[in-house]
């Protein structure tokens, strides 16, 4: 048997109820089984890890019990764990025990942007300073990239990033979730300028603005897009808010030939 063959027919035993005929016998002994243990745990482990918003909403039980569902079905592909689970989200969406949590997998899409934002390969950001540089001509002009650890979402009907945000903080925290929460949609920017993660909310001109930006188009075309989604934003008060937080990692002014200088 060629290794990649051992290897895929050793895999399909660690999720099958019964191996395949030539397995079998492998799968039968004991140490098999104590293998398969370990492989299941490590993989809700690593799944409750590295969603821990999804886990603290519906408790231990109930989260290990679907982690252990997607696990039969998707098991790593890389040999970190730190990105297992990449679609989690796409997961619960289709999860029939968590149709009545409709915001879970949106929860879970926030907790994937936080381990993308964590992993992402550093970057200086683009300073308020170099922007403020810039003449009115050249502003409009200017390709602002996003991060490249940069990760936004916009929830029109439900506010997920404070729910979201209530079940990622430090148990000395807990005192500050107990507000109301106000059911209406939001957005929201996870990102790692610096050494750490950082997240704030961000409203659906925010999150037009900046897709805008990742498509390549300059300031003046991407302002007409956060327009487009509300009329009566505050461009200048929404990029004071994405310089101060990071959330570019390069900057270019179009020159009126369509020629481009990085700056």
């Amino acid at each position: 048997m060629r290794l990649a063959t051992f290897q895929d027919a050793f895999a399909a035993a660690l999720l099958a109820p019964e191996p395949a005929t030539g397995f079998r016998g492998i799968a039968s002994q004991p140490g098999f089984a104590v293998y398969r243990n370990t492989v299941m745990k490590g993989c809700i482990d690593a799944l409750q890890a590295n969603y821990p918003a999804v886990s603290r909403l519906v408790g231990d039980e109930w989260f290990r019990a679907a982690a252990a569902v997607y696990a039969r079905a998707r098991l790593p592909r890389h040999p970190s764990l730190l990105d297992y689970g990449a679609d989690f989200a796409e997961f619960l969406s289709g999860f029939p025990p968590a149709a009545e949590l409709p915001y879970l997998a949106e929860v879970a899409r926030l907790d994937r942007c936080w381990t993308e934002a964590h992993t992402a390969r550093d970057e200086q950001p683009v300073s308020a300073s170099a922007v403020a540089s810039l003449s009115p001509g050249e502003l409009g002009r200017t390709v602002l990239r996003p991060h490249a650890s940069a990760r936004w979402a916009w929830f029109a009907e439900r506010p997920v990033y404070t729910i979201w945000r209530r079940n990622r903080v430090a148990p000395d925290e807990a005192a500050a979730t107990e507000m109301p929460i106000e059911w209406r949609g939001e957005g929201a920017l996870v990102l790692r300028p610096h050494a750490s993660v950082a997240h704030l909310d961000l409203d659906a001109a925010g999150c037009a603005f900046l897709d805008a930006c990742a498509a390549g188009r300059d300031l003046a075309s991407a302002a007409l897009e956060a327009l487009a989604r509300e009329p009566h934003a505050d461009l200048a008060q929404l990029m004071q808010r994405l310089l101060e937080a990071g959330a570019f990692g390069a900057m270019a002014t179009l020159e009126p030939g369509h020629g481009e200088r990085t700056t």
